[in-house]
């Protein structure tokens, strides 16, 4: 019984792709944080080009 449940690699491969996973959700979420900081500065950059609507009246208003 000692034999057997020592030659037994069926927890250890369980817990290899249990790390693999891991390292691939890692990957996946710095892959999605530089997406979205990356988007957030395209945003912003856009938002600062626009011109800035006033609600003043203008002193000389069009006849």
């Amino acid at each position: 019984m000692i034999t057997k449940f020592t030659r037994d690699d069926r927890g250890a491969t369980a817990i290899e792709y249990g790390l693999i996973a891991a390292i691939i959700a890692l990957g996946i979420f710095t892959a999605i944080g530089a997406v979205i900081n990356k988007s957030n500065g395209i945003f912003s950059f856009i938002s600062d080009s626009l011109p800035v609507e006033t609600s003043e009246t203008p002193e000389n208003p069009p006849s």
